[in-house]
């Protein structure tokens, strides 16, 4: 049995837990499952400070529970997304890891070792799992009843693309993802940019540098009007936000606009969206990191609205949060990762349909 453990939280402290708690280790993995209750400190170190505190979180969110927790070489986490049964697939990028959480049977376990430092997931309606893999960059789709593998993209007018993060799709089945590394190789590689991949193969660049500094996180919106861009650079004077763009029926965007500005502090890095057109955004520091990202940003979950309002926020325990996804029957469990774990959150509205497959 798994112990539910209190664990409190003070920001840029590292986690205590309660000495009952059991850690269950198996070769580089083990599992907890812990309440968590987060206590944030006072004060905020950005130029609003009653940017957080006047919120309404409860009308939006639950509370963190820490579902388990990854012990490897190195750490990092990315990436989450649910197949139809309800397991929660997500990426170690550090060692090139899929791994997968199997909620019914508390078990953590690989999926895929050699996974090309793979970032962000996603499973289509029918229930294959798409790839963004970094090294070498790609974009690739498994189907997960024969193990067939395939290759959507992989280059751009005869050039190599950057590293692949994070991708969502239509229901015409067009897939839509971002491509950027720190230092790229540009006589081999394009420049940072977004992509587009038509069901017959055909692919298109929708936006290249200098038109965005670091593409990160992307979401279509649930009536397919919208396409939601993340901007996550850590130098100076570079975009941190939360992009939006008119998404036309051909699979074209226009009408460029802000969002959401998280500059001075750490931009989101990835994001999912509910049923109503909301953004649930992992972004944030507890401590800096090397770049010019401040504190600005609480580190956590951040609720926007489709008119670029702060609606909801809960801390997360550590650096680094990555990213977030809807599963479960109701649609109303996000699951987030962060640091070296695998958390999961309660919503109080569902998340749009395409993130339950269907087979």
């Amino acid at each position: 049995m798994f112990h539910h453990t209190p664990l409190q939280l003070k920001r840029g402290n590292k986690i205590k837990m309660n000495n009952r708690q059991h850690f269950f280790q198996k070769a580089c993995t083990a599992t907890i499952y812990i309440v968590v209750s987060v206590v944030l400190a006072s004060g905020q170190t950005g130029s609003n400070p009653d940017l957080y505190d006047k919120l309404n979180s409860d009308k939006y969110l639950g509370e963190f529970e820490v579902i388990t927790r990854i012990y490897d070489e190195q750490v990092f986490t990315e990436g989450p997304a649910v197949d139809r049964e309800g397991n929660v697939y997500f990426t170690n990028i550090r060692v090139s890891k899929i791994l997968k959480w199997d909620p019914l049977k508390n078990k953590l376990s690989i999926f895929r070792t050699g996974s090309n430092s793979a970032n962000g997931l996603r499973f289509t309606m029918n229930g294959e799992l798409l790839v963004c893999e970094g090294q070498p960059a790609r974009l690739t789709r498994t189907n997960m009843k024969t193990g067939e593998f395939t290759v959507l993209a992989f280059q751009y007018k005869g050039k190599a693309l950057q590293s692949l993060n994070d991708m969502d799709f239509d229901s015409s089945g067009r897939i839509f993802f971002s491509s950027r590394t720190s230092k790229p190789d540009l006589q081999k590689e394009n420049k940072r940019s977004v992509y587009r991949v038509d069901p017959d193969g055909k692919i298109h660049q929708l936006l290249s540098e200098p038109q965005v500094h670091m593409p990160n996180g992307i979401v279509v919106s649930p009536g397919e009007k919208i396409l939601y861009l993340i901007e996550a650079h850590g130098e100076k004077n570079h975009n941190r936000n939360i992009l939006a763009f008119d998404l036309h029926e051909d699979g074209s965007i226009s009408n460029r606009r802000m969002l959401y500005n998280f500059y001075p502090g750490r931009s989101d890095d990835g994001m999912s969206i509910d049923i109503e057109g909301n953004l649930y955004v992992a972004a944030g520091l507890h401590k800096r990191r090397g770049t010019s990202e401040t504190l600005d940003t609480r580190p956590g979950i951040h609720v926007i609205s489709p008119e670029g309002k702060l609606l909801a926020f809960r801390e997360t325990p550590e650096d680094t949060i990555t990213n977030c996804t809807f599963g479960g029957e109701d649609l109303k469990t996000l699951f987030v990762t962060c640091g070296s774990y695998l958390l999961s959150i309660r919503t109080k509205i569902p998340g749009k349909r395409s993130y339950q497959p269907d087979i």
